[in-house]
């Protein structure tokens, strides 16, 4: 698979005296809806296209609940996803405190099946 890429130039924000740099940066070529993903997904497997949005459905709702409920949620070869939080620092233990976290994240970690469709990629100027 082929992925188009932009030429941008962006300064340095911890220095903005440095020369500003050119970085290549993913051109996306469109979106992909929950629908549509439902019917390319019902077409490659004998699954209807109604139950398919069904399943993505209830897994869209779990894995925040699971998330929430402070677990990391395992999707197999597909991977991996957690919370990450920023929080103040503060100069002992005893003194942290829950209203210390300002935000939290959801992160995620590509799988092993994931990762080699990620490493086949070439880009391509666009």
């Amino acid at each position: 698979m082929t992925v188009k890429y932009n030429v941008v130039e962006r300064g340095n924000p911890s220095n903005l005296a440095a020369p500003k740099k050119f970085y290549p940066s993913i051109a996306s070529s469109g979106r992909k809806t929950l629908r549509q993903m439902a019917g390319r997904i019902s077409q490659i497997s004998t699954v209807s296209s109604a139950d398919t949005m069904a399943v993505l459905e209830a897994l869209l709702t779990t894995i925040p609940e699971e998330l929430a409920a402070g677990n990391i949620v395992e999707l197999g070869d597909f991977g991996n996803f957690w919370l990450k939080s920023n929080s103040e620092g503060v100069d002992t233990a005893e003194a942290v405190r829950a209203d210390q976290i300002n935000t939290v994240l959801p992160r995620f970690i590509p799988g092993k099946e994931f990762k080699k469709v990620l490493d086949a990629i070439e880009f391509e100027k666009a």
